[in-house]
């Protein structure tokens, strides 16, 4: 490896090895040198940058920058193929690249299915970079990103684009083209279920399809888990996305298979599929390999970034130490000796929150931590929302693979934070195809009385199925019952939508935190329009949520 700058330093393991070679081309010649170096890669003469470029998980000194080089034209994502390459980057102060303040130079192999990672610093706080990358007379696309705040710095606001679950096969990703667009966002947070392991037609229906995804079967090994991460990165909305922004993310169960715990998934077929460790270690291999994700403790996703004195960021990993999800209706849902975070990420969180200096303590959890239980509905509604939910198709009130199962960790969080007075939690969520803004209450069956411990901003997904999907009827037709139902059930339940797929937008700032609610008009239709649909927000102190009339400009 060389690098030039020593405030530039490459990432230490050897899956994610990184860095450079100095660019001489200018932001305005790259679009053009990379159709050349792409037209030159299909005649099988020169590499290319086929799956975008990334920034990711933001410091006040740096970030961590990607990309994947296509070496040749048969070194496919997965494949294994392809010669060892020198691949280049570098980061600028302007655009056009004529003030470049760090570059390098690391050689991609198969070994790391030809992607690029390295972790820059060096840089300064709050400031927007340009970065690049090069692989002989191939120019990346320019990607621009951005520095956090520096620690003890007093910032007036902070603002995320927060997504969830993007199901290929079950439409295009407007959403991420939606929030490329937008110049306002430190960065997006995403909350989960980037990819997902099915075979094609398996979720949804084959007919239901929009567009097939590779490899056609269900993933397992560590070729099929790149084959897929490579797949999504060649949408032109996912690249756009990243190309405009970091994005700090996290892992739910479809990275790696549907109600993913430490020892298996209810989509795994121990022996037909292999032993499950090995293809957990496949799923998160791949996706450090094709993430802008720093690995964290044990090659976990969770870790905490901070935000100024303003917010900070927890992020859990809820796959990786979590118990086998237990069956509705045992009783086992209480038992003190399972756990949906692992006894030392438990720790970590309880320690990072009490201990926290910043006005907000955000937390990403990619499933659900507020209780749910279900009033009287109709069989026609309840069986659908038991599919997105994980409920006993009887209608008993648990949500195994949510917080709901593991009611012993939720208890002892929530507990924590009323007796240390930890005011200003907010949990921002995932998972289940539907958006929600919820107080989270001390105790759910003395609610409102018992007081809340936080709030809770749910967002919907980008595309996988919600309630009128799996229906097959027109939004609003029946969802409206539902809705009305469980929030009768649910008094800390304050809004919910079992429709719409979009995103959210969470603004930080000193008085309160509110995010916005957007939907895309036809996940099914590449050309989505966008539209704001409802605002909620909590305000410094007081742990209730509110609705707000109109979203941040």
């Amino acid at each position: 490896m060389t690098s030039q700058l020593p405030s530039s330093r490459a990432a230490a393991t050897p899956r994610r090895r990184t860095v450079v070679l100095a660019a001489a081309a200018t932001a305005a010649l790259a679009p053009l040198t990379s159709l050349g170096a792409s037209a030159a890669h299909a005649a099988g003469t020169a590499p290319a940058f086929l799956h975008g470029v990334a920034s990711g998980d933001p410091l006040p000194d740096g970030v961590l920058l990607w990309t994947r080089v296509t070496p040749t034209p048969e070194a496919v994502p997965g494949s294994g193929l392809g010669p060892a390459t020198q691949v280049g980057w570098e980061v600028a102060s302007d655009k056009a690249f004529s003030h470049v303040v760090a570059s390098g130079a690391v050689t991609a192999s198969a070994a790391t299915d030809h992607t690029v990672k390295v972790d820059v610093r060096g840089l300064q706080p709050q400031t927007p970079y340009w970065y690049r990358f090069t692989a002989g007379a191939a120019v990346s696309p320019a990607g621009r990103t951005l520095t956090t705040p520096a620690h003890e710095t007093t910032t007036a606001g902070v603002r995320f684009g927060v997504v969830s679950c993007a199901n290929w096969e079950a439409g295009y990703f407007s959403a991420y083209r939606h929030l490329a667009a937008r110049t306002d966002l430190h960065a997006i947070l995403h909350l989960g279920d980037y990819i997902y392991e099915y075979q094609s037609g398996g979720y949804p229906e084959a007919k239901y399809v929009v567009r097939q995804h590779e490899p056609k079967h269900e993933i397992v090994s560590l070729a099929d888990y790149r084959t897929r991460h490579g797949t999504y990165k060649t949408d032109a909305d996912l690249q756009a996305l990243h190309h405009a922004h970091p994005v700090i993310a996290i892992w739910d169960d479809h990275e790696f298979a549907n109600d993913a715990w430490a020892g298996g998934a209810e989509n795994h077929t121990a022996g037909a599929e292999g032993e499950w460790a090995a293809r957990a270690a496949a799923a998160k291999q791949a996706y450090f390999e094709w993430m802008p994700v720093r690995a964290s403790v044990a090659g976990t996703c969770y870790r905490r970034l901070r935000f100024g004195t303003l917010a900070d960021l927890h992020l859990l990993d809820l796959r990786s130490f979590r118990s086998q999800q237990t069956k509705v209706g045992s009783g086992s849902v209480d038992d003190p000796e399972r756990t949906i975070t692992g006894r030392a990420q438990l720790d970590w969180l309880k320690s990072g929150l009490a201990g926290s200096p910043a006005t907000w303590k955000l937390v990403g959890t990619s499933v659900m931590i507020s209780p749910v239980a279900f009033g009287s509905l109709p069989a026609h509604l309840l069986k659908p929302l038991t599919k997105l939910l994980g409920l006993p198709e009887g209608g008993i009130a648990i949500n195994v693979d949510q917080w709901d199962g593991y009611t012993d960790d939720r208890k002892e969080l929530l507990g924590h934070l009323t007796e240390r007075s930890v005011k200003n939690t907010v949990f921002l969520t995932g998972d289940i195809h539907m958006a929600w803004a919820n107080e989270v209450p001390v105790n759910m069956a003395t609610y409102p009385g018992s007081g809340t411990a936080a709030t809770e901003f749910v967002v919907t997904s980008v595309t996988s199925d919600n309630l009128d999907d799996i229906l097959h009827v027109l939004p609003d037709t029946l969802s409206l019952v539902a809705e009305s139902a469980v929030r009768a059930a649910n008094w800390h339940v304050k809004w919910l939508d079992m429709d719409a797929h979009g995103y959210g937008v969470l603004d930080v700032t000193a008085e309160r935190s509110q995010m916005d609610y957007y939907a895309v008009s036809d996940k099914r239709q590449p050309g989505a329009t966008s539209a704001w649909t409802r605002s909620y927000r909590t305000l410094n102190g007081t742990q209730k949520v509110e609705r707000a009339y109109q979203p941040v400009r």
